[in-house]
């Protein structure tokens, strides 16, 4: 009879494995976070962004950007890239596009707008802006203080995947083919042109107006509110319902005063921005005491529980959409028969 260790060694030398030598390292019973839960306070970090403008010109970093970085590949978790992105008064950020998805949650500024797929939007604090896999996108600030966002993208999960393409316009400036913010007047309504055909998987939306959003969670106080989110409404394609893009989800929510949620864990990593307020969020064995413009992230499948001391609102975006179009979204709501 031939040795295990005999056969295990001719396999080897052919370049295959057997199986059920290494299936418990394959195969899990449980998500494997690889990754510890962090805080970044905004009162650390603004300093050194304000910094920048001055140690790197815009015509040399391509995008100014200070990475929040958690992972041995610069990512805020293994499948997404965050970042604070500052654009100085009277900059331009050339045009490029790439594979990679991004979104943009506007931190600080005015006077200033982002141009995507021949589309100037104009941004104030809070909008959310998408920018999709492939679309021409450029920054101008026209104000005479810094323009800030939250840059939060799809890198890690796109470089994994070895599909990853870049080039900057040729141009230098990408041609403007719509009049400005066309598509919030188009579909922000919650109509739809009558001739509409989807063409692409993103949303047609590129901004979503953070006047608009906040009043829809205001309105929602009079409602049934969920123990574990407060009151949340998701970022949505208005043709179908679905998330604005194939690999990213996004989401705000209102926690009112002295809101204390339920836990729960999913199998989505998820970056919180705080847009409003002072609270907490309970994540694993660790609590992070957060306030206006911190960032904290939420590993997949660990437990977590927000609370807040006043009304807050909360940013955040995961990679759930692509989750859930490749069938592995799971939540799981701690049992609590109270």
């Amino acid at each position: 009879m031939t040795s295990n260790a005999s056969f295990s060694d001719r396999v080897k030398g052919r370049s295959a494995v057997p199986l059920w030598e290494i299936f418990s390292d394959v195969v899990f019973p449980n998500p494997r976070p690889l990754l510890d839960p962090r805080h970044w306070k905004y009162t650390d970090l603004r300093p050194l962004l304000m910094e920048s403008l001055d140690a790197v010109a815009i015509e040399d970093a391509e995008r100014r950007v200070l990475i929040l970085s958690n992972t041995p590949g610069h990512g805020i978790t293994h499948s997404l890239f965050c970042g604070f992105q500052v654009v100085g008064p009277g900059e331009t950020a050339r045009c490029h596009r790439h594979t990679q998805a991004a979104v943009r949650f506007v931190v600080e500024g005015g006077n200033a707008f982002t141009a995507v797929d021949g589309e100037r939007l104009y941004m104030s604090r809070g909008d959310f802006i998408t920018t999709p896999s492939w679309t021409w996108h450029e920054h101008t600030n026209n104000d005479e203080t810094p323009l800030i966002w939250l840059d939060g993208l799809d890198v890690p999960l796109s470089n994994f995947m070895q599909a990853t393409f870049a080039e900057v316009h040729p141009a230098g400036n990408q041609e403007i083919l719509r009049p400005d913010d066309d598509s919030v007047r188009r579909y922000g309504a919650g109509m739809l042109p009558i001739e509409e055909v989807p063409g692409h998987q993103h949303s047609p939306v590129y901004k979503y107006p953070y006047d608009q959003c906040r009043a829809t969670l205001e309105a929602l106080r009079k409602g049934p509110i969920d123990p574990a989110h407060g009151h949340i409404m998701k970022y949505a394609d208005p043709r179908n319902g679905g998330h604005v893009m194939p690999t990213l989800a996004a989401y705000l929510q209102l926690l009112p005063e002295e809101f204390t949620g339920e836990a729960l864990r999913n199998t989505a990593s998820q970056v919180f921005f705080v847009v409003e307020g002072q609270g907490r969020t309970e994540i694993g064995d660790e609590t992070f005491e957060w306030s206006a413009n911190d960032v904290f992230v939420v590993p997949n499948w660990v437990w977590f529980s927000h609370s807040a001391d006043n009304d807050a609102v909360l940013f955040s975006y995961s990679d759930r959409a692509a989750l859930e179009n490749l069938g592995l979204w799971r939540e799981t709501r701690q049992w609590n028969p109270a």
